[in-house]
């Protein structure tokens, strides 16, 4: 039996900080974001280690750690299937928690600890941040904390959860669900993508792409369960299409085209789209306008670039083009996004 010990990951940030004013923002002190991860009996080894790993890895532009991470348990050591986790706090750690993330467990129809029930209701009831990976969605459930709400899990168990909670509005075919206090996502590298997007959410883009720069991943992996459903028997051989999406990337602001792009990844263009269809749920240039705009969230946050010189720096050309697609994308204007997100940062 192989033992993991986790420990804690300091950071200075407080979600419920955006709430001030920009005159509060600069007056006072950004205390840590604090982020609970419960574990339970049962649980799946990676879906523990996976908010662990990204919100760890997440650093403001001054330096410093985005959040502070504890591993919450029932009990000292928590047996999940091969390992043995070693848990440094008990489930009273939710009390204090800004955001609670729920793990999958390899078995959905495992008893939920009654103390645990009551943690996650206290979290939900002050208004914490509450996010299910995979099938840690059933302990959310479990807690009645989903009632009403939009949520899904791993393709496998999503009519399950359906069948045992029918007041949840289950959606079998998304990646991850983002209802604002409570989140939940599906398979395993679904909650890979949830933990990505609260990231963003949270501290913008800037700091989510050094981050995923630094995982060598690519900043937008847009995609459905069904979609991902239909690449299961995709022989392991077969190359993906992660380099050609980092070669786009670098390649924003060169006009390209499906020609150009079919023709650096060595393929035809009915092939490209193909492709870019069976693995990422997408066309090529809908990819391409999405990862256009997670650039330009970049420079709106971490330069004083004009609109006109961001839009032609990340390939959209026209100015106006460029706040129409940011606009239906991000939900606000360029012009809002960078007061919010300039005006948020630690000083």
């Amino acid at each position: 039996m192989f033992r993991v010990s986790v420990g804690i990951v300091s950071g200075h940030y407080n979600y419920r900080r955006w709430q001030l004013s920009e005159v509060q923002q600069a007056d006072c002190e950004y205390a840590p974001h604090k982020v609970a991860i419960l574990a339970m009996e049962g649980m799946d080894p990676f879906s523990l280690m996976t908010p662990f790993h990204i919100f760890g890895r997440a650093r403001l532009r001054n330096g410093r750690a985005g959040y502070q991470v504890n591993v919450c348990g029932t009990s000292k050591a928590i047996d999940g299937g091969g390992l043995t986790v070693g848990a440094r706090w008990d489930a009273d750690m939710l009390a204090r928690a800004d955001t609670v993330i729920v793990p999958g467990i390899c078995d959905p129809t495992t008893l939920v600890p009654s103390k645990m029930v009551r943690a996650l209701e206290a979290a939900a009831a002050r208004g914490a941040r509450l996010a299910s990976l995979c099938t840690g969605t059933f302990i959310l459930a479990t807690a009645g904390v989903l009632d009403g709400q939009r949520a899904t899990t791993q393709w496998y168990f999503s009519a399950e959860l359906a069948r045992r909670f029918p007041r949840i509005n289950v959606e079998h075919d998304v990646v991850y669900v983002d209802n604002g206090s409570i989140l939940t996502s599906a398979g395993a590298m679904a909650g890979l993508d949830l933990c990505v997007h609260m990231v963003r959410r949270d501290h913008g883009s800037a700091v989510a792409t050094d981050m995923l720069r630094f995982l060598v991943m690519p900043l937008e992996r847009a995609g459905s369960q069904d979609q991902q459903l239909k690449t299961l028997h995709v022989p392991a051989e077969v190359p993906t299409l992660a380099p050609l999406q980092l070669w786009m990337e670098e390649n924003l602001a060169r006009d390209l085209t499906l020609e150009s792009i079919a023709r650096h990844g060595a393929m035809s263009v009915r092939t490209l789209t193909r492709r870019f269809r069976d693995e990422l749920g997408t066309t090529p240039l809908q990819w391409m306008v999405q990862a256009r705009v997670h650039q330009a969230q970049v420079l709106l946050e971490t330069s004083t670039r004009s609109m006109e010189e961001i839009a032609t720096m990340v390939g959209f050309g026209a100015t106006a083009t460029f706040r129409d697609r940011f606009h239906r994308i991000v939900g606000r204007s360029p012009r809002e996004y960078r007061r919010l997100f300039r005006s948020s940062r630690p000083r």
